[in-house]
């Protein structure tokens, strides 16, 4: 008795392991890992560093976006995601122009800070409208797509506080940055930006992965669809089987 109980401790273990694992790889695959959090920030640090020392907008901006690039052609050279390696450098570059236009340093700052606004708002009201982004980032990454809407509540739960903890923590950053946006210079912008780059992100990183890891096993829709398919396919091929076989059995009756 006592060796079947641990036995089964064992491959609860085991399995749960496995979730773990399954989940941080979906996670860092949605996101980028650690290397793609200091992509992000590293560019908005070379911008507020040399702007801090000369005060020329153009240089600085100039040095963030070709570092940026540098960045975007390097995972491409390594055969990595297009959209992990030149999801920051599009935005580095629209802060770029827009500053270098406008002649406001602060302006390389706004379309990050304008997204990142958006894309709280977007959490928060898709968790509340009960159809969680995070579910539409991660379903596809996990092999589940949507089946976490009807038919695995757990994880529709699960989704919907990660979804809830991401709009609340990015909605705070977005409430510390404007402010220094209107009533701050640049250089405390950047080095606030900078500061509030990676923390807030592994805070929402580790609360989605509390959360997951104890909601139920994803569906793997992608499998069932196979395992379908297959049946399918043996069915037709039995089928095809039975009436040949009929045929010859029919032809071996004739007179």
């Amino acid at each position: 008795m006592a060796s079947s109980d641990k036995t089964e401790d064992t491959t609860q273990d085991t399995q749960d392991a496995e979730v773990r694992a399954v989940t941080e790889a979906a996670l860092f695959e949605a996101f980028g890992g650690i290397r793609g959090m200091v992509e992000t920030t590293v560019p908005g640090l070379v911008f507020v560093g040399i702007y801090t020392v000369n005060h020329d907008i153009k240089s600085s901006a100039i040095a963030a976006l070709a570092l940026s690039v540098v960045l975007g052609v390097t995972r491409l050279a390594q055969r990595d995601t297009l959209k992990h390696a030149f999801s920051g450098v599009f935005g580095v570059a629209i802060g770029a122009v827009i500053s270098m236009v406008s002649g406001n340093a602060k302006n390389f700052y706004l379309p990050g800070m304008l997204y990142t606004l958006g894309l709280a708002v977007a959490y928060i009201v898709s968790a509340a409208a009960g159809f969680p982004l995070l579910g539409l980032i991660l379903g596809p990454i996990f092999k589940e797509n949507l089946s976490w809407r009807k038919r695995n509540p757990g994880r529709l739960r699960a989704y919907t506080k990660a979804s809830w903890a991401w709009g609340l923590i990015l909605l705070a950053k977005s409430a510390i940055l404007f402010p220094l946006y209107w009533w701050g210079n640049a250089t405390q912008l950047g080095w606030v930006k900078v500061a509030l780059g990676i923390p807030p992100f592994l805070l929402s990183i580790y609360l989605t992965w509390i959360f997951l890891v104890k909601a139920p096993a994803p569906i793997d829709v992608i499998a069932e669809m196979e395992a379908a398919d297959a049946a399918k396919k043996a069915e037709k091929a039995e089928a095809k089987e039975k009436a040949e076989a009929e045929k010859a059995a029919e032809a071996s009756s004739a007179p």
